[in-house]
């Protein structure tokens, strides 16, 4: 009988880092809606003046979000340079569309982890109004 290999802590520390932002992301207010009507009040300045009422989430949210954005696209482009296509090698009737693997995971392409991340980033236009 094998023993289930204990769960590897770092992985566990990244996983349990990502859950945090993702909840706290989906406790705070969206501003979709209202960032498009705010963009029509733009001063002299550049500036919007806005008042309004933050919840606590909210403020949360906004005090890390540009640092947690800022490591969430360097970990996607990080995963970009990992993850992409090359020639397989091997012999082909199809010399203009030859096999290509996972340059990292060797994996046929497009690999699972380039799948997961283009079905989840996608097009900007193909994201929902309001997460």
């Amino acid at each position: 009988m094998k023993a289930e290999k204990p769960e590897d802590a770092q992985r566990q520390g990244l996983r349990e880092r990502l859950e945090t932002i993702q909840i706290s992301t989906e406790k705070a207010t969206s501003w979709h809606d209202q960032a498009g009507r705010l963009r029509g009040l733009v001063n002299h300045e550049g500036y919007v003046p806005i008042r309004t009422r933050l919840a606590i989430e909210d403020l949360e949210f906004l005090a890390a979000a540009r640092t947690e954005l800022l490591r969430f696209s360097e970990l996607g482009l990080r995963l970009l340079d990992l993850h992409q296509p090359r020639d397989a090698g091997g012999i082909t009737s199809d010399t203009a569309h030859p096999i290509l693997r996972c340059r990292s995971c060797m994996w046929r392409w497009p690999c699972p982890t380039f799948r997961a991340m283009a079905e989840s980033f996608g097009e900007p236009r193909d994201l929902p109004e309001s997460a």
